[in-house]
Protein backbone atom coordinates (compact mmCIF):
# COMPACT_ATOMS: atom_id res chain seq x y z
CA UNK A 1 0.00 0.00 0.00
CA UNK A 2 1.26 3.88 -1.08
CA UNK A 3 2.04 5.96 1.73
CA UNK A 4 -0.38 8.85 2.48
CA UNK A 5 1.24 12.84 2.74
CA UNK A 6 -0.61 15.02 4.56
CA UNK A 7 -0.02 18.24 3.40
CA UNK A 8 -0.71 21.20 5.30
CA UNK A 9 -1.59 24.86 5.70
CA UNK A 10 -1.04 27.16 8.71
CA UNK A 11 -3.61 30.08 9.71
CA UNK A 12 -2.80 32.59 12.46
CA UNK A 13 -4.67 35.32 14.19
CA UNK A 14 -7.95 35.62 15.21
CA UNK A 15 -9.36 34.74 11.99
CA UNK A 16 -7.59 31.44 11.65
CA UNK A 17 -10.38 28.85 12.79
CA UNK A 18 -12.77 30.20 10.30
CA UNK A 19 -10.44 30.56 7.18
CA UNK A 20 -8.82 26.92 8.01
CA UNK A 21 -13.00 26.04 7.84
CA UNK A 22 -12.91 27.83 4.31
CA UNK A 23 -10.13 27.00 3.14
CA UNK A 24 -10.98 22.92 4.02
CA UNK A 25 -13.75 23.78 1.48
CA UNK A 26 -11.33 24.95 -1.46
CA UNK A 27 -9.29 21.58 -1.04
CA UNK A 28 -13.16 19.75 -1.10
CA UNK A 29 -13.62 20.92 -4.59
CA UNK A 30 -9.89 20.51 -5.63
CA UNK A 31 -10.33 16.49 -4.81
CA UNK A 32 -13.70 16.54 -7.23
CA UNK A 33 -12.16 18.67 -9.76
CA UNK A 34 -8.83 16.78 -9.84
CA UNK A 35 -10.86 13.15 -9.15
CA UNK A 36 -8.12 12.63 -6.47
CA UNK A 37 -8.79 8.87 -5.44
CA UNK A 38 -8.09 9.89 -1.30
CA UNK A 39 -10.88 12.39 -0.04
CA UNK A 40 -9.23 13.02 3.28
CA UNK A 41 -9.64 16.48 4.76
CA UNK A 42 -9.71 18.61 7.59
CA UNK A 43 -8.90 21.53 10.02
CA UNK A 44 -6.98 21.39 13.57
CA UNK A 45 -7.45 24.20 16.15
CA UNK A 46 -4.32 24.26 17.63
CA UNK A 47 -5.39 27.32 20.04
CA UNK A 48 -7.44 30.55 20.00
CA UNK A 49 -5.38 32.23 17.65
CA UNK A 50 -3.82 29.29 15.61
CA UNK A 51 -5.31 26.45 13.26
CA UNK A 52 -5.05 24.61 9.84
CA UNK A 53 -6.43 23.23 7.01
CA UNK A 54 -5.19 20.00 5.21
CA UNK A 55 -5.08 17.56 2.68
CA UNK A 56 -4.33 13.99 2.41
CA UNK A 57 -2.89 12.78 -0.85
CA UNK A 58 -1.36 9.50 -1.88
CA UNK A 59 2.83 9.78 -2.18
CA UNK A 60 2.69 9.53 -5.85
CA UNK A 61 0.34 12.72 -6.40
CA UNK A 62 2.42 14.79 -3.57
CA UNK A 63 4.78 16.51 -5.61
CA UNK A 64 2.10 17.52 -8.29
CA UNK A 65 -0.15 18.54 -5.75
CA UNK A 66 2.53 20.96 -4.00
CA UNK A 67 3.46 22.21 -6.73
CA UNK A 68 -0.02 23.61 -7.33
CA UNK A 69 -1.58 24.28 -4.02
CA UNK A 70 2.01 25.40 -2.44
CA UNK A 71 1.09 24.27 1.54
CA UNK A 72 3.71 25.29 4.30
CA UNK A 73 4.12 22.27 4.98
CA UNK A 74 3.81 18.01 5.11
CA UNK A 75 4.06 15.37 7.22
CA UNK A 76 3.48 11.22 6.84
CA UNK A 77 -0.36 10.69 7.47
CA UNK A 78 -1.23 8.13 9.87
CA UNK A 79 -5.08 6.87 10.06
Amino acid sequence: MERLIKLIWDFRGPAALPTAKHHEIHLKEFIQMEKLSVDITGYDIIDEFYATAYLVVNESQMIAVRDRLRPHRGEVYEK
